[in-house]
């Protein structure tokens, strides 16, 4: 999975497989937390927020969690 570097204080970079719809978020203190049955337009409106981090809390954060 390609990890696109992005703009934030917290999140440093962001992945998204299609075919899996799983993400991957790492965090700028160095983890990475896995996302299962993520939609694309909420990968898509992540990656192209103008504010990834409130996006992350608004619509990412406790949702999509890997079983």
């Amino acid at each position: 999975m390609e990890m696109i570097l992005v703009k934030s204080r917290a999140i440093s970079h962001i992945g998204y497989d299609s075919n899996t719809k799983q993400m991957k978020i790492t965090f700028k203190q160095g983890r990475t937390y896995d996302y299962c049955g993520v939609p694309q337009n909420i990968f898509d409106g992540f990656l192209n927020a103008s504010s990834i981090g409130r996006y992350y809390d608004n619509y990412i954060k406790d949702n999509y969690n890997c079983y």
